[in-house]
């Protein structure tokens, strides 16, 4: 793709990265057959093709976002699908990025989506706050059927995603270590996350029990907090790095302390944007070589356990629908991992049809645009349910909240039923079920 910015905008490191990517761009097209928004709305302008031309056309004459870029930059996921796809290598992971912080900056949105996307960044990224807003959610629910107007939909939407039951805060959460029950192998650091240890905290304790069963130190760090996805997304890019870099400052210390051989994440969303902590701060001379140390470090579970020599296991003769969150498939690139594991536990595994397009969780956006998010959510369904697996098992809590409030198959996190597999107790969910 051909551009034309002057050198006085080039001079802007992050204008420059953009006009990078923008030059990789062929015009090919075929980034829309696998881009679920437009595989369900059909415009061109909610392609990555098209949106490639709106941040350029935006960015290289250096105006303001308007409410046509505004409104279909929105509509993007951020799943990624159309980098998996793209046969130029067009980073589009890093242009929407770059787009949605000249959003923020520039634009002015209407006073309900400006609290909306305010109390959200205010909310998610703290798991007490959150905790407190899902019980006031249980007092809301039954008001929901109010909130059938444009500006009150996304909050009818986070009525209906709050689960009616909220589990008691885990002691593996909080700051610890963990010794490993059998001949030292490694030790490894634990993201807790904001979302996922008050939604699912049976994720990390399943983590937890199998790599000290396997040999592994764990240590849940003082100070963590969110890795900054949620509001990185948002285009609140300030907030994003204060994240990150209290993260890289609490890993460095780990690692200087003791040594690290991982930093390990259970929710695939999370994982990305971690193992982006190197490129994000590349500017910050004080920052830039720790994030990208600590990127380095960074695996999915499933990519840690990959490397691991596992012990016999007895088959459960049980079938497995894996779903592979975008920010697993196409984030990180980790798709054969999760399936192997599984199998090589006795799991006999499915991969259901279309598994490339994206369920509709991607952060806040089952929130900020729930009629395309339910339309995706029920594609999703429609093909995991077809394989007729006995329980479906994914890599990322938004996944796992997005798809079990629309099927009665159990989902579960690939890592409960490894730690099953392994010698761990019957995973909650299943406990009730003649499979178990």
């Amino acid at each position: 793709m051909q551009t034309n910015f002057t050198l006085a905008q080039l001079a802007d490191p992050h204008v420059a990265e953009s006009e990078q990517i923008l030059r990789k761009c062929v015009h090919c097209g075929f980034c829309t057959a696998t881009c679920p928004t437009y595989v369900t709305l059909g415009n061109e302008l909610d392609s990555p093709r098209g949106r490639i031309y709106l941040i350029k056309d935006m960015l290289e004459n250096g105006r303001a976002a308007d409410t046509q870029v505004v409104t279909h930059i929105d509509r993007c996921l951020s799943c990624l699908a159309c980098t998996t796809t793209c046969p130029s290598g067009v980073d589009y992971m890093h242009l929407v990025d770059h787009a949605r912080v000249h959003i923020e900056r520039t634009y002015k949105r209407p006073f309900m989506n400006r609290l909306t996307r305010a109390i959200l960044a205010a909310v998610l990224p703290y798991p007490g706050r959150f905790r407190a807003a899902l019980v006031l959610a249980g007092i809301g629910r039954p008001f929901a059927g109010l909130m059938r107007g444009a500006a009150l939909k996304p909050f009818a939407a986070m009525l209906a995603l709050a689960p009616h039951s909220i589990p008691a805060p885990s002691p593996f959460a909080r700051p610890g270590r963990y010794e490993p029950q059998a001949e030292r192998r490694g030790r490894v650091a634990i993201l807790t996350g904001c979302a996922q240890p008050v939604l699912d905290p049976a994720i990390n304790e399943a983590t937890i029990r199998l790599l000290t069963r396997l040999g592994v130190e764990v240590v849940v760090p003082e100070g963590e907090t969110c890795c900054g996805s949620l509001v990185h997304h948002m285009g609140r890019e300030e907030q994003a790095l204060a994240s990150a870099r209290a993260n890289v400052d609490v890993w460095t210390r780990e690692i200087e302390a003791g040594g690290l051989d991982a930093i390990i994440i259970t929710a695939s969303g999370c994982g990305t944007t971690i193992k982006d902590y190197g490129h994000m701060l590349r500017l910050d001379p004080a920052y830039a070589g720790k994030a990208a140390r600590v990127s380095a470090l960074a695996k999915d579970i499933t990519e840690y356990l990959a490397g691991l020599e596992l012990p016999a296991h007895m088959s459960k003769g049980i079938t497995v629908a894996y779903h592979s969150a975008c920010s697993m498939q196409h984030g990180q690139k980790i798709t054969m991992a999760p399936k192997h594991l599984l199998k090589a536990a006795g799991f006999t595994v499915r991969d259901p049809a279309e598994g490339h397009l994206c369920c509709g969780s991607a952060g806040t956006y089952n929130i900020m645009q729930p009629d395309i998010s339910a339309a995706l959510k029920a594609r999703k369904i429609k093909n995991i349910e077809a394989t007729k697996a006995d329980i479906i098992a994914t890599g990322n809590i938004g996944c796992i909240t997005q798809i079990g409030s629309g099927t009665a198959t159990p989902i579960l996190h690939t890592v409960e039923l490894l730690d099953w597999a392994y010698g761990g107790a019957v995973p909650e969910k299943l406990r009730d079920l003649p499979l178990a």
